[in-house]
């Protein structure tokens, strides 16, 4: 199955044609405007402080760290071009675990009072790169990524799970090797986690950072919790139950670490775990058909979306006085092709099912619903960058219609990460430093090497793994 590329598009009337296509009403402006009245130029006002635009750097997982959870030149490298970007909010970052089991790999980074010196410093070269390029950080709004990795922890080695989970799940645990109870945490477990994270808020707030995002997406430990029906105990069953572990955190927080803003990454919604299907091009399937209880802000059948739980956890989030959110949905782990739409897959992938404009208007359809049904938060974004040349011409659109806040940018930043300042300039896109999602940013983690945009920027292109990645590619049948 193939689709025709974003790139080919080269006039407006082309770009609907194909939307028309595939009946997907995305909403773009043909002429992107500039100056003080711009859309995307207009500031935002959080709890947390002010916005200075509407542009967002999303978290990154660099798999670049040290052993021991400090970042390395590539980590500080990546911070520089955050803060160049020109985005006025910084959304954690880095995913930064609160403990060593929590990683996500062996070199992510992590938060404890030998590291948060590291932290802080990654946090004043981010602002130094800001001000050389940009000008004021006045209005520059920049936070810390909080997470525990839960069934996808891998802190000791490149490929190997060491998974501590909140329930056993009938696809997830024999497609990841979860045989026994042993991993799952018990109710004093997450307590004793609990307050790892209100610890690693009390650094946050030392190293000098405004906020912290409490990481409830994409398969983790706290979007697991959201999806625990069938738990029992303290943290399970019943929504009041299901959010405990934020509940609690906030209360934490609030009693602990006073003046430290919150916001949240959720993934809004989630469907059944695809694979790759026996067809020679490997177009993804649905591993279960049916009924399908396990995804949260799902609709029952795994492939639909019901957003009422959702809603219900914006309003949880306004009656504890959060206002920043950013909008995510499913995992890269089992379904990537809904949460990271792409042409080219990573090399444990699959062929995309669909068009990815259809899952980037999915994501844009679904965040426009919440924004609506909870106006009064403050909503970023995701899903942009396989839009290319037509990123900054739908991300204007969507502001400027109010169906989200501010445009989040992850995969686009490796590779273009002057692209909101050149935007905001009115300068012409840079055709190639536009990300293709060739997805080397993510099969170079799968496969224990550090991430970076291999194709597109000259840093990385002339590092060896670029070879190595070019034969997964041959391999995986995904070469681009």
């Amino acid at each position: 199955m193939s689709f025709p590329r974003v790139s080919t598009f080269k006039t407006p009337s082309q770009f609907q044609r194909r939307l028309d296509e595939l009946q997907l009403d995305l909403p773009f402006d043909e002429t992107l405007n500039t100056g003080s009245n711009a859309p995307l130029e207009q500031s935002l006002a959080s709890v947390c402080g002010r916005i200075g635009n509407r542009w967002c750097v999303l978290p990154m997982e660099g798999w670049d760290g040290t052993s021991d959870g400090r970042p390395t030149e590539l980590t500080v490298r990546r911070w520089q071009n955050f803060g160049r970007s020109g985005a006025k909010l910084i959304w954690g970052g880095e995913a930064i675990a609160v403990r060593p089991d929590g990683r996500a790999n062996p070199n992510q980074l992590m938060i404890n009072s030998t590291t948060v010196r590291d932290l802080e410093a990654l946090r004043t070269t981010l602002e130094q790169s800001h001000r050389e390029h940009v000008g004021s950080t006045d209005d520059l709004l920049i936070g810390l990524q909080l997470t525990h990795s839960g069934r996808f922890a891998r802190p000791y080695g490149s490929r190997q799970l060491e998974p501590r989970i909140a329930y056993r799940h009938p696809i997830l645990d024999p497609k990841f090797g979860i045989t026994s109870d042993a991993a799952l945490l018990s109710d004093d477990d997450i307590k004793r986690l609990i307050d790892d994270f209100v610890d690693a808020c009390r650094l946050t707030q030392t190293a000098g950072y405004r906020w912290v995002d409490i990481k409830h997406c994409h398969g983790y430990l706290g979007h697991e919790f959201l999806s625990g029906y069938d738990r029992s105990g303290e943290f399970g069953g019943n929504f009041e139950n299901r959010t405990r572990f934020l509940r609690e955190i906030v209360a934490g927080i609030r009693a602990e670490v006073p003046g430290l803003g919150i916001g949240v990454r959720l993934s809004i919604f989630d469907f059944v775990p695809f694979r790759p299907g026996t067809t020679e091009d490997r177009t993804g399937t649905p591993q279960e058909t049916g009924d399908y209880r396990y995804a949260f802000g799902g609709d029952g059948s795994g492939l639909g979306i019901n957003l009422d739980e959702p809603q219900q956890f914006l309003e949880l989030l306004r009656a504890l006085k959060i206002d920043l959110l950013c909008s995510t949905c499913g995992s890269p782990y089992y379904n990537p092709h809904i949460q990271r739409p792409a042409l080219f897959p990573p090399s444990d992938g699959y062929q995309p099912p669909e068009d990815p404009l259809v899952g980037v208007h999915r994501q844009i359809a679904a965040t426009a619903e919440l924004k609506r049904r909870v106006p009064e938060m403050i909503v970023v974004g995701s899903g942009y960058s396989y839009l290319q040349e037509w990123l900054p011409h739908v991300g204007q659109a969507v502001v400027r219609l109010g169906m989200a806040d501010s445009v989040g940018l992850g995969r686009m930043i490796l590779s273009y990460p002057d692209l909101p300042a050149d935007v905001s300039a009115g300068r012409t896109m840079a055709r190639k430093k536009i990300c293709r999602t060739f997805s080397d940013c993510t099969t170079a983690p799968r496969n224990g090497m550090v991430s970076g945009c291999y194709p597109l920027d000259p840093f990385y292109k002339v590092r060896p793994e670029r070879e190595t990645l070019k034969k997964l590619a041959q391999v995986s049948g995904a070469e681009h």
